[in-house]
């Protein structure tokens, strides 16, 4: 692996490129592709919360865990490319001191544990290029959400690749290279938080921060058999920016099971003073011991309007067919519906491009954009203003119209799959028009985003795979501030189906 300059507080910089055949398996041979009954060489990772017990009972170090990352990170590296940044010298210090700490008595959620965030998210002594290409110089501060796993005594271990700007379902640029599948490394782990999801489900880190603003956690979570959960507008501040993307994006975690997801979770989540929304607190960790209870649950194959035709692929709505199954069997009332999702895309495009001008706008080298981000520049300017504060005015009116699947037909969960097809080759987006790469990703993509307008929660889970062995994954949708329900339903399924059970080969 080859390095950058390291920064004063910091390892080196992640600078692997994979985009080229010598350096990653490719699927082109059946003996490539990772089939989900075999089991991982060498063992993997203990999850989060698993990683804390052993800490609390002085069963293993943080040193060990942090070193242990480390190693796995870097020889995973020139085949999955998940990292932009690595902190190898200051992660080993703190987790030194996460281990007098812990000698000393001390307990936290997450002391000593090591986790990694998006490319997206502010860390102290590391730049944030948010999938750019171009030098940036280190940030002074962490982000909140950063604050707040470090409160927790979590060790950030490095940031993970995020397509520019993060507006695509796929991780691939020319300032990184390709992140790759560790299912099948010939395609992609999904977008925009396609770093974290590839290292989690890797086993390179027990849980990862990434970011939501159009199904960017739920996506890679449904691409590479993660649980990923994005939790309503504010529970997880997404400080310094206080709005972003127009009130699109939220972060979340992913992770393998559902309490480790629910435990990222709850140590993240909370307000910074800044914050526009603040929802009341939710007992995340909780919520995953909890039963559910019986629940209405609608299941609904038509996407929100988006001009493709897309629907669900032969394999996924199988898959989420079984899943919905499964729900029946546990006790609940599953059924089809159609949710009422009216015109959404009209209030979706100019905040998501709006959103896309604002952070383009304070890159230092315009000219090293993407020419689809510098297209998305331009709409978004010209949708800005009036345009957009209506399209956050029509909010409310969807809330309830939306909202009436809950409200009025007394549903408590709306599924779905998380995506229409299986996650696509590396490469299937280059070299297409900004209108083509739109159309592409909404035929594939067409069931996250509304979600996002609305500012609710929604879990993707595994839903198993295709007979080729690509994860796919559904979607537990729920209105305002219902993560508790939502959780507590999804770690019902996990104890049925134990999806964590499988995993694929070591990279």
């Amino acid at each position: 692996m080859s390095s950058a300059e390291p920064t004063e507080q910091t390892g080196p910089a992640v600078r692997s490129h994979p985009e080229h055949p010598e350096h990653a398996q490719h699927s082109e041979h059946p003996e490539n592709v990772q089939h989900p009954e075999r089991s991982p060489r060498p063992a993997p990772m203990p999850g989060l919360a698993e990683s804390a017990r052993l800490l609390a009972d002085s069963t293993t170090t943080s040193t060990a865990l942090v070193a242990d990352a480390l190693a796995r990170i870097e020889a995973a590296q020139p085949t999955l490319n998940a990292f932009r940044h690595l902190r190898a010298e200051a992660a080993l210090a703190e987790a030194a001191e996460a281990d007098r700490r812990l000698a000393a008595g001390e307990r936290l959620p997450l002391l000593g544990v090591p986790v990694a965030v998006k490319d997206d998210t502010d860390v102290a002594g590391l730049p944030t290029h948010f999938g750019c290409d171009g030098e940036r110089p280190p940030v002074a501060t962490d982000s909140e959400a950063v604050r707040r796993l470090r409160a927790a005594g979590a060790v950030i271990v490095g940031k993970t690749n995020s397509c520019e700007l993060g507006q695509w379902p796929f991780t691939e640029g020319p300032a990184f290279g390709a992140t790759r599948n560790p299912w099948n490394t010939a395609h992609t782990p999904g977008g925009s938080s396609g770093g974290s999801a590839a290292a989690v489900a890797a086993g390179l880190v027990p849980a990862a921060l990434g970011s939501d603003g159009a199904g960017s956690v739920r996506i890679p979570a449904a691409w590479t058999h993660l649980v990923g959960i994005k939790p309503q507008r504010g529970r997880v501040s997404v400080h310094p920016h206080h709005d972003a993307f127009q009130g699109l994006t939220v972060n979340g975690p992913l992770a393998r099971t559902v309490a480790d997801a629910a435990l990222l979770l709850d140590a993240a989540a909370g307000a910074h003073p800044d914050d526009f929304h603040r929802p009341p607190a939710v007992r995340a960790s909780d919520a995953a011991r909890r039963d559910p209870g019986r629940l209405r649950i609608a299941l609904a194959w038509r996407p929100p309007l988006t001009l493709t035709g897309a629907g669900p692929d032969p394999e996924v709505r199988r898959a989420v067919t079984a899943l919905a199954e499964t729900l029946a069997r546990l006790g609940h009332h599953v059924e089809e519906a159609r949710p009422r999702y009216g015109l959404i895309g009209l209030a979706f495009v100019p905040r998501a491009t709006a959103g896309i001008a604002e952070f383009a706008a304070r890159h230092p080298e315009p000219a090293l954009l993407d020419p689809r981000t510098r297209s998305a520049l331009r709409t978004g300017t010209r949708l800005g203003g009036r345009v957009v504060r209506a399209a956050r005015a029509r909010e409310v009116r969807q809330h309830r119209r939306i909202g009436a699947l809950f409200d009025a037909s007394g549903y408590d969960v709306l599924l779905t799959p998380t995506t229409a097809a299986p996650p696509p080759r590396i490469g299937t987006f280059d070299h297409l028009s900004a209108w083509r790469t739109d159309v592409t990703m909404a035929a594939a993509c067409p069931y996250a985003w509304p979600w996002n307008v609305l500012g609710w929660p929604g879990i993707n889970v595994p839903a198993g795979f295709t007979r080729s062995g690509l994860p796919v994954g559904a979607q537990l949708l729920g209105p305002s501030r219902s993560e508790e329900r939502l959780i507590a339903l999804a770690a019902q399924l996990e104890d049925d189906l134990r999806w964590y059970e499988h995993r694929p080969l070591a990279p």
